[in-house]
């Protein structure tokens, strides 16, 4: 169905069956609220279906790829983990597109351990609105691998976006100081629904004019209290906390005695090798 709407330069365009992108966009009435934002659903949940899914969200250019890399990598020793990368568009085989190249080039897992979805020029539709395609890979690799944790990445998208709770069971939402200090207090569901904040590239503030003392006081407000962790994703620094949140929330859900149970029965631990 066609329809039409204006974004800040007022100039009105529809999108319709042949040019549009064939979903509706969801209407915001204020930033949001971490306290009143969507929660996991865990009730009755079966985790040998899907395991805890961790969703990582953010802008174009914001570094999620590279943290998505860098938690295979502080991960995959440890735990049973797949990764679901989404691209605007993906080539000709499941793993071939940028984001997932990046990650078996670099090692992050097997390749057969991650997955690539093309989502076409809406990547925010893709974890929100029809998540049948993410939701599909993500089964398939847990009936394959029999994970503890999932992972998977949305391609970039703006502050309005982000992840269904049918989808991702802890959402990390990364922006960076070279958007500037005001990010955080724009609010909107990436910024007050997630339940982590990241703010990569903290290196480069002094070079952009960011304020990282605004940026913590701001993501605090609009946050309400929320973790917000600053980061310098590709040096490292911020990864340890990251995954310290993400098992915690992960122990919390009751996912993690599925694990347990598999140890005991002598499951092997981590993901094996990447050359697989």
């Amino acid at each position: 169905m066609a329809h039409s709407h204006s974004h800040d330069n007022g100039i009105n365009h529809s999108h319709d069956d042949f040019g549009g992108h064939g979903h509706s966009h969801e209407i915001l009435d204020g930033p949001g609220s971490y306290l009143g934002r969507e929660m996991p659903l865990i009730e009755g949940r079966d985790w040998k279906d899907r395991a805890f899914t961790i969703g990582i969200g953010g802008p174009v250019g914001s570094g999620k790829t590279a943290l998505m890399l860098a938690l295979c990598l502080a991960l995959r020793g440890e735990y049973n983990i797949a990764a679901v990368t989404n691209d605007i568009f993906t080539r000709n085989t499941q793993i071939d597109s940028e984001d997932a190249e990046f990650l078996t080039r670099n090692k992050a897992l097997s390749p057969s351990r991650i997955r690539a979805i093309e989502t076409g020029g809406c990547p925010h539709a893709a974890v929100r609105e029809d998540i049948s395609a993410n939701l599909l890979a993500l089964q398939n690799l847990q009936k394959q691998f029999q994970t503890d944790l999932l992972l998977i990445e949305s391609g970039g998208d703006n502050l309005a976006a982000n992840y269904s709770r049918e989808l991702a069971d802890f959402i990390i939402y990364v922006i960076d100081v070279a958007g500037g200090d005001k990010i955080p207090r724009k609010g909107g569901p990436g910024i007050t629904g997630s339940d982590l904040l990241v703010v990569n590239k903290c290196d480069l503030a002094t070079i952009v004019g960011a304020d990282l003392g605004v940026m913590e006081r701001d993501a605090g407000k609009m946050r309400e209290g929320g973790p917000t962790v600053f980061t310098e994703v590709k040096n490292g620094k911020g990864i340890e906390h990251i995954v310290n949140l993400i098992l915690s929330a992960w122990k919390a859900s009751g996912a993690y005695e599925l694990s347990l149970d598999r140890w005991k029965n002598g499951a092997v631990r981590g993901s094996g090798s990447v050359d697989e």
